[in-house]
């Protein structure tokens, strides 16, 4: 049985860097991007009016100035303008030649050709200046996992598309004979399989093309066949079965199925079944079969290495911090992820004997780290969590 942090790094080394590809910004949402991204032009490229009004050269409170000409988006005053003189100009278009402030149209008087302007007028200029936004050459870093946000910046940097990592290809394979699919009728000795879809789901999330393949039954042949479908994934989870009791197949015949097992066990709680190694050409990793303990371990383990695969630094779960809602008693030696909500009052823990589904997975937005032995920790301590 090994650490936590020692689990991981055992899994980042299974890590296998996978090829990359180019794609249009279209299809590029939550994709790693692992080349930089350069822009082409300043952006605004011209110096632009902030506001709806009129560009001058000088402002002084009640001058009349002729209005010579119209500044719009997309259509530019081609004159110059001279002392005396204004151009209509709107948000967004290009300031003309000379013009040293923009005077909002509330602060004007217009009468056909010529405006008068107000007795107070603001101090700012209204213009945005060349590259207010960026420059020529600016760079967005990679590694970096694309956003809505990103899309919309490397648009306006004039870029159309991006290197970025081919997305992993994850088997999801649910372990065991009481197990039916969702929507199917289970026998009276049966529950429904509902791991692999909260972790399909997650997949999703992480960039990831999840795959979900048939349940593997308990015996060496079905566990065989449900590993052979699975065959050329970049990583095979595997859900239940890896425990020690009887009818656990997986746990207690996986080499004898092909993996090269890297480690069995770790001290945490919930997931301390947990298993990993190579199948193949895959890296695989197994998962207890407790609703709570994949869900942990998924978010625990499979995310940061479903991260690494892609171009991502390899690194824990993001952790953050917050304050207790109520006291909690010492932990004991191992690595404690326990179940909370992070709410105005800080983390609210659940009860140990609140173990329903609905609590688990419906209400729960956070897992509190415990660090092994631990001690006991008054209302209001700060405390590592990870959100969910």
């Amino acid at each position: 049985m090994i650490s936590v942090s020692a689990a991981l790094e055992q899994l980042f080394a299974l890590v296998t860097p996978l090829d990359t590809e180019t794609v249009p910004l279209t299809r590029a949402l939550d994709r790693v991007m692992v080349v930089d991204a350069t822009a082409e032009r300043d952006q605004p490229p011209f110096a632009a009016s902030a506001m709806d009004g009129y560009a001058v050269v000088r402002a002084e409170p009640g001058t009349t100035l002729a209005v010579v000409g119209e500044s719009a988006a997309g259509h530019r005053f081609d004159g110059q303008l001279g002392d005396g003189q204004a151009v209509r100009i709107f948000t967004g278009a290009p300031v003309p030649p000379g013009a040293t402030r923009v005077i909002i149209q509330e602060d004007v008087i217009r009468t056909g050709d010529s405006i008068t302007l107000g007795a107070k007028l603001d101090t700012s200029d209204h213009i945005r200046p060349a590259g207010n936004d960026f420059s020529a050459g600016f760079r967005v870093p990679s590694p970096r996992r694309l956003t809505p946000n990103d899309i919309a910046l490397l648009a306006a940097m004039n870029v159309s598309r991006v290197t970025v990592t081919r997305r992993p290809v994850v088997a999801l394979i649910a372990t065991g004979d009481e197990l039916v699919m969702p929507g199917e009728k289970p026998g009276p000795d049966q529950i429904i399989a509902s791991n692999t879809f909260g972790l399909y789901a997650q997949m999703l999330q992480l960039g990831a093309d999840p795959r979900l393949l048939p349940i593997g039954r308990d015996t060496v042949a079905s566990m065989r066949q449900a590993l052979d479908l699975a065959v050329g994934a970049d990583l095979i989870i595997t859900v239940g079965g890896a425990s020690v009791g009887d009818h656990d197949i997986l746990g207690r015949m996986a080499q004898e199925l092909g993996l090269e097992r890297s480690f069995y066990k770790v001290a945490m709680r919930p997931g301390k079944p947990l298993m990993a190694g190579r199948y193949g050409v895959s890296l695989m990793i197994g998962l207890p079969g407790n609703p709570v303990s994949a869900m942990v371990c998924g978010h625990v383990f499979v995310a940061p290495v479903v991260r690494a695969m892609q171009g991502l630094p390899a690194v824990p779960a993001p952790r953050r911090h917050a304050p207790l809602a109520h006291a909690i008693a010492a932990n004991g030696p191992r690595e404690h992820y326990m179940r909370a909500i992070l709410g105005a009052t800080g983390l609210r823990i659940f009860e140990r004997q609140d173990s329903s589904l609905l609590s688990v997975l419906g209400e729960a937005n956070a897992l509190l780290v415990r660090a092994p032995d631990d001690p006991a920790r008054a209302v209001g301590a700060e405390m590592p969590f990870i959100l969910l």
